[in-house]
């Protein structure tokens, strides 16, 4: 058995186009994008049939082809038409490739006509050929192999009975249905929570110390990848609810027609770049709910089962509730008029889940989280948390902390004693308040960087983007996170490269400052072998964004507010003046939400949200100078004092309450190792059995390719024999058909001479009858003649006849004589055949 190639490449060939108008002045380009990587094509002319001759291929090896396969990872071609002088590009359709059609044998080209297509009436189409080649050269292994991009959209047109959900980022939502009948706004949300018996998903052939500990939730929600916050036990998972929601721009039919044509929403357990086991949550339960949308939400909640990718497909005895792998997943649908109240009750509830949603990763700008006001898209944007640390170091953070909150608690009462000792309420000091004019405007900016192309320099490298803008009122820098492998010629996307920031200032000094600074993004090198190594720099002009075009939109409320957006692509400079190293594609949106209607704003520590409260009424210390100071600050020695050593006290008991904690948690995890070895030792057995069984079974099947060629030889030989004896046959009646010929031509001679004498003796009796000398004579010769003429005929008679029975006798012999030998050698030929037939069937069941 031959060994396949684990390198393959994915080959996409783009031969040509149909149906296109013609248009000089614009060149057709398609762009195809696999796995986050984007390809373009050469440019082709704008004409009927263009000629692209264009062949596009994606390197990976079997197990990240197979891992794309199960994720349905498509491969998505757009077509766009290049304005020869401005560059500027404009959409003419796309279509989608399924990977899991691909094969290794070469297949005809076929016709894919674009989606969405600009050219409605004329229906353009692609001819296109999709195959799998095997890479012999060593690749470098993929960063994120297991990561699935976007899920492909239905084909057909966006009538009622074939919908698809159209992002429209400026707005940051999906529109599902015509445009003229879309008239509200829904959120379509999904809650994770309560995960059990997840320890039964660990398969044997994963090594968890190479990928690392960390497990994390992963699905696809309307074509948009979203993972939750990672956790580290599977046999006590440390997992709190996570949830994430899409905007939908439609009307309650449509929407219920959309959600029953569309497919399971898988959800993936994960370790790394392997997928341990995944649940089908079913939309069609959640469209076919008899709810009315305008006065209360759907909701589809349960504890689904998760199956491994090996043993799904595989029918199996259901196994009680308690014991099943399962997960707690809620899908709600509602109008985003009444979704404050829900967002604030949650699908689920336990006592023991904390209510506070975890923030969703994702590479959508329309996935949002309800409880942010800066909404980055990945884990290097988020503040640090303490569930994505080890447990051990979480309880020593928290250890720490309480410290520093016992601090501040002490600082606060002696402030309160210092200032108003009689006072009911206090204030904290951990919460620094900055007073806002009431002209303020509530801004929200937005940043998106979508690729970075043209490297100029010679070799790739791990491409990672920084930028920090402290006008917005954090000057902590936000970066984008996996790198991404940039080569020459080559265009990448970042999955998690959109920012928004939500700030208050006055509109003015947004102009000034938008014009005077611009918001510098850094573009990086990161390799783990090396030091992190500066690329270059790439400036945006954030004065394009107050020249651009102001469009009006409502909020929920029903207030007015304007946004603008600017699209645009800018150059990265090297650190040498006039170097241009890349090209950087963003697009960049502020909004104005209005007037802010306060007069004090609370800033956070981290920086990244603000929360309004009301004005207060200023606190007036008290001005009396009497010896009532005194005896306040001896008070406040004692109690200085006091305070001292129940500090120490309870530090003491919160540190034996800690250690308690970490020998615990040391004595789980303990188990929770002897239960992975004792596993893998199992699992080793049965692995060494299953290649025994597996070794016995290629044994076997090489004795079968053995004795089919054995017999194939056999069947070869005994063709060849029969038609050696049927050769000989047809030649030994053509010698007997021959000596036939022979004989018949002899006794044609012999009547040919019979006749020669029957002439010389008519010319003897021709001259006896001329002598009429005497009439004895002539009587004589005349009973001559009649004796003469008499044997004569009965002499041919007799020859003729003994001619004709001579050759039909020939004949008759050998006629027999060929059907005795045909018979004789072919029952000869079966009985040998049926006789090595059966010895060989004999041969192979033994």
């Amino acid at each position: 058995m031959a060994s396949k190639t684990d390198q393959l490449l994915v080959v996409v060939s783009i031969l040509q186009g149909r149906h296109f108008p013609k248009s000089p002045s614009l060149q057709l380009v398609v762009q195809a994008s696999f796995n986050g990587e984007l390809l373009d094509t050469d440019p082709a002319e704008h004409r009927e049939q263009p000629l692209f001759n264009n062949e596009l291929a994606w390197e990976l090896d079997r197990k990240t082809l197979h891992q794309h396969r199960l994720q349905r990872t498509p491969i998505k071609l757009h077509c766009f038409a290049v304005d020869s002088v401005s560059k500027k590009r404009e959409s003419v359709g796309y279509t989608v490739l399924d990977l899991r059609s691909v094969q290794e044998a070469k297949q005809e080209p076929r016709w894919y006509p674009l989606l969405n297509s600009k050219y409605n009436k004329q229906k353009p189409a692609l001819l296109l050929s999709l195959v799998l080649e095997n890479d012999t050269k060593p690749r470098k292994p993929s960063p994120d192999p297991f990561k699935a991009t976007k899920a492909p959209p239905r084909q057909g047109s966006s009538s009622v009975t074939d919908l698809e959900a159209v992002l429209i980022p400026q707005k940051g939502f999906y529109r599902v249905g015509p445009a003229d009948r879309c008239t509200d706004m829904f959120i379509l949300s999904v809650t994770l929570a309560f995960p059990s018996k997840l320890e039964q998903l660990i398969p044997t052939s994963m090594k968890l110390s190479s990928v690392g500990s960390e497990f994390f939730f992963y699905y696809s929600l309307l074509g948009s990848d979203v993972t939750s916050e990672p956790f580290h036990s599977l046999l006590s998972p440390d997992f709190e609810p996570d949830r994430a929601y899409v905007r939908i721009h439609s009307n309650k039919h449509i929407l219920r027609l959309f959600l029953s044509q569309q497919p399971c929403l898988q959800v993936h357990l994960c370790c790394g770049i392997h997928c341990l086991g995944s649940a089908d949550v079913p939309f069609l339960a959640l469209s076919a709910a008899s709810v009315d949308l305008e006065k209360e939400a759907a909701i589809l909640e349960g504890a689904f089962p998760l199956h491994s990718p090996k043993v799904k497909a595989q029918p199996q005895n259901p196994l009680p509730v308690e014991l099943q792998t399962t997960v707690g997943v809620a899908v709600t649908l509602r109008r985003e008029q009444s979704a404050t109240k829900e967002d604030e009750r949650g699908p689920l509830q336990s006592p023991s889940a904390p209510q506070s949603d975890q923030r969703p990763q994702s590479s959508s700008p329309d996935l949002k989280h309800p409880n942010s006001s800066t909404h980055p898209t990945g884990p290097p944007f988020c503040p640090p948390s303490s569930h994505t640390e080890s447990e051990a170091e979480s309880l020593l953070e928290e250890l720490h902390h309480d410290k520093k909150q016992t601090q501040l608690e002490d600082l606060e009462v002696s402030a309160q004693r210092h200032s108003q000792p009689d006072a009911a309420t206090s204030i904290s000091v951990s919460a620094p308040k900055v007073a806002v004019p009431s002209s303020s405007h509530h801004f929200c900016f937005s940043l998106d960087l979508c690729s970075l192309r043209n490297l100029s320099l010679s070799h790739p490298i791990a491409a990672s983007l920084r930028y920090s803008y402290p006008f917005f009122g954090s000057a902590a820098p936000i970066m984008t996170s996996p790198p991404v492998e940039l080569q020459r010629n080559m265009e990448v996307s970042f999955s998690k490269s959109y920012c928004a920031f939500e700030f208050a200032t006055l509109p003015h000094q947004l102009q000034d400052t938008f014009n005077r600074v611009p918001l510098v993004v850094e573009v990086w090198h990161r390799d783990s072998m090396s030091r992190d190594q500066l690329i270059g720099r790439a400036s945006i002009q954030m004065s394009l964004l107050l020249s651009s075009e102001r469009c009006s939109f409502l909020r929920s409320t029903g207030q007015q507010c304007w946004r603008q957006t600017v699209q645009d692509q800018i150059a990265v400079v090297g650190t040498h003046p006039n170097e241009k190293v890349a090209e950087l594609r963003y697009m960049a949106s502020l909004e104005d939400l209005g007037l802010v209607n306060i007069r004090e704003v609370t800033v956070s520590d981290s920086s990244q949200c603000v929360s309004v409260e009301p004005p207060k009424t200023p606190l007036v210390p008290q001005s009396s100078r009497d010896t009532v100071e005194y005896q306040t600050a001896l008070e406040l020695g004692l109690w200085k004092k006091e305070q001292e050593e129940l500090f120490d006290d309870q530090l003491r008991k919160k540190e034996h309450r800690h250690m308690q904690a970490l020998a615990e948690e040391w004595r789980r995890r303990d188990k929770e190792r002897e239960a992975v070895v004792q596993k893998k030792v199992e699992y080793n057995r049965l692995e060494e059995q299953l290649q025994k069984t597996l070794a016995d079974l290629e044994r076997r099947e090489k004795q079968l390719v053995e004795a089919e060629l054995e017999t194939r030889r056999l069947q070869r030989e005994i063709r060849a024999e029969h038609g050696l004896a049927q050769r000989e046959l047809q030649e030994r009646s053509r010698r007997q058909l021959q000596e036939c010929d022979h004989r018949v031509a002899l006794e044609k001679d012999k009547v040919h001479l019979m006749e020669e004498e029957r002439a010389r003796l008519l010319q003897q009796v021709e001259l006896e009858r001329k002598l009429e000398s005497t009439t004895k004579s002539k009587l004589h010769y005349k009973q001559q003649w009649g004796r003469a003429l008499k044997e004569l005929a009965h002499f041919k008679q007799r020859e003729q006849e003994n001619a004709m029975i001579l050759l039909k006798k020939q004949q008759a012999e050998l006629a027999a004589m060929r059907l005795r030998y045909i018979a004789t050698e072919e029952k000869e030929a079966v009985q040998q055949d049926r006789k090595e037939l059966d010895s060989i069937r004999n041969d192979l069941n033994g």
